[in-house]
């Protein structure tokens, strides 16, 4: 399972494109999808948090909903990201940190739905000659620059009083830096599921901290086009009311449900059952509390008040991104409203 590969030089290379596109008399920021009421266009890639909806898909869950889905699946993530930020799709699944990082490149999106929190398949692996946090002061630590697992390990160097200065940081990608990791290259490593499983390969090594140690740190979305939400509302809801009752399914029917996403996933059901437990899907009331304003990492507004200073610092941005109507919690509302848990 792979995912969170991006490079804003992309997103930024697809938004031109968009323009470009605009500019000739194409779309604007309602994708190419051509949606219409009921029908969207609907981009996902390899996460625990993100499977179901090939569930939804194989058991007619979107039929039920009275939605058209033309459901896109990506192997590499990036281009899904590529994706969405050039209007082909309508919706897509995307982490915190890298749609904050296309709206503050001009990308017009909106989070509507709260898949999941990772509690544990975000770690921090490190050799035997650095056994807390503290540790890390002067040692050679890769990660892949301006994503989550980077994110992780700045919240972690400042919950040990630390900066990114004392460490020897190397931005390399994450299925790169993990192999180099096992052969003895760097101290430590930032990775996310399945490549901690790699990591862990090079004898002594073990996790140092993990997501599950930041609550609500990494939390991953289904984002639509801001068109879709001012002219489409009732198809987003259709979008919501399908992803809860899909939730509903895997409760309901949870062997044949990891039979689906395992063989998607391209893992046994037992693997895919570990790396998942390392993933926390959200309930609706869950998701809800989640859009509301707070000041810890349980509230998304939180969060991306941290994420914004931090892509931007990373060189990941130039500007912070915008955060008012970024979040959407009126359709979950409406589900719990008339669904309950």
């Amino acid at each position: 399972m792979v995912r969170r590969r991006t490079c804003l030089a992309a997103v930024s290379v697809a938004l031109a494109v968009l323009a470009s596109a605009c500019g000739s008399g194409g779309r604007s920021s309602s994708s190419e999808a051509a949606s219409s009421g009921g029908k969207l266009t609907l981009g996902y890639s390899a996460w625990p948090g993100w499977f179901p909806l090939a569930v939804a898909e194989q058991k007619g869950i979107f039929d039920e909903v009275g939605l058209d889905v033309e459901l896109k699946y990506f192997a590499d993530y990036l281009a899904s990201i590529e994706a969405m930020a050039a209007g082909q799709l309508d919706a897509v699944t995307q982490t915190l940190n890298d749609t904050m990082a296309s709206v503050a490149g001009g990308s017009e999106q909106v989070i509507v739905v709260v898949n999941d929190n990772s509690t544990g398949n975000d770690k921090i692996i490190c050799d035997q000659s650095v056994r807390t946090t503290a540790d890390l002061k002067g040692k050679t630590v890769a990660a892949e620059a301006g994503v989550v697992d980077h994110f992780l390990l700045v919240q972690g160097l400042q919950k040990a009083g630390l900066t990114e200065d004392d460490i020897d940081f190397r931005g390399v990608p994450t299925d790169a830096a993990a192999a180099s990791f096992a052969a003895g290259e760097f101290d430590c490593v930032g990775v996310f599921a399945p490549f901690w499983l790699t990591a862990l390969k090079r004898p002594g090594s073990h996790e140092l901290f993990s997501s599950a140690d930041f609550p609500g740190t990494i939390p991953d979305h289904i984002v639509v086009s801001k068109d879709l939400v001012e002219k489409e509302p009732a198809t987003v809801q259709k979008l919501v009311d399908a992803w809860y009752r899909t939730l509903q399914y895997l409760e309901q029917h949870p062997e044949e449900s990891t039979e689906i996403m395992a063989k998607l996933a391209e893992t046994t059901v037992e693997e895919y059952e570990q790396l998942a437990d390392g993933t926390t899907l959200f309930t609706a009331q869950q998701a809800l509390d989640a859009f509301a304003d707070g000041s810890d990492s349980s509230s998304l507004l939180h969060t991306a008040r941290l994420i914004n200073p931090f892509l931007v610092k990373s060189g990941f941005t130039q500007k912070e991104a915008p955060l008012d109507g970024l979040f959407e919690a009126r359709f979950t509302r409406d589900w719990l409203r008339r669904n309950g848990e």
